[in-house]
Formats: C-alpha cells, sequence, structure tokens
C-alpha cells in the first residue's frame, strides 16, 4: 500500500473533532463517494479505496444521499427493454 503524506492545519482535526487518523478515514471515504458519484470510479474501486467492503461502501453513499446505481433512468429502461 501506498503512503500518502498531506499538510493540513491543526485546525482541520479539531473542527470535525477527529483525530488525524479518523479523519484520514474520513477523507478516505468522502473521496471515494464524490469519485463514484462523478462516475471516475466503480463501486468495487471505491469501496478499496475507502477501505470498505463494498457493503459497507453501498451503506455509506446511503449516509451521504448518493445513489448506487451509476446508470440514468433512461439507460436502465433501455437494459430492461432488451431483457
Amino acid at each position: 500500500m501506498t503512503t500518502l503524506e498531506l499538510d493540513l492545519p491543526d485546525t482541520a482535526f479539531s473542527a470535525l473533532r477527529v483525530s488525524p487518523k479518523e479523519f484520514g478515514s474520513a477523507m478516505r471515504l468522502a473521496a471515494a463517494v464524490k469519485w463514484f458519484e462523478a462516475g471516475m470510479l466503480s463501486q468495487g474501486k471505491a469501496a478499496e479505496i475507502a477501505g470498505l467492503s463494498r457493503a459497507e461502501f453501498i451503506d455509506a453513499l446511503s449516509r451521504f444521499e448518493v445513489s448506487p446505481v451509476q446508470e440514468t433512468a433512461a439507460e436502465l429502461q433501455g437494459s430492461l427493454s432488451r431483457v
């Protein structure tokens, strides 16, 4: 695993009332959710980046109010009509 080093102000941790380790985990999750929402990552890859199982990541998506389905309604309709 690669380690990434970031310089953040000490106030970043106190603002969220978390330890640096908890802040890092929250940052990984927030980035993974955003990249998934933007269509840049699959669910599986986003879960891996977040350090979660796929089921845990899907649960986290609901907390962020992000749909676990990346397809649009039209794409889903098209998929269903081919079945």
